[in-house]
């Protein structure tokens, strides 16, 4: 009941190719690596597309509470 042997692995293989055929399996492997590398494209692209100059969020909100910020001690009574 333990792992399966070197036997049970190629015998496995040679069913899969018996069903599916060389030709048929080196097409999946190169659509299969094929939308691996599109989506390491992707992702690549979408770090890319980020702006390094353009304020995060949360940057754009503190920005806009400085403005309205008062401070007291520069205003004090005479």
């Amino acid at each position: 009941m333990g792992t399966f042997s070197i036997w049970h692995w190629l015998i496995v293989l040679l069913i899969v190719v018996m069903i599916f055929g060389t030709k048929k399996l080196k097409n999946m492997g190169t659509d299969l690596g094929g939308a691996v590398k599109g989506f390491k494209d992707g992702m690549k692209d979408g770090s890319a597309d980020a702006d390094p100059n353009k304020p995060a969020a949360g940057q754009v909100a503190n920005a806009a509470a400085e403005k309205t910020t008062i401070d007291v001690q520069a205003k004090e009574k005479s």
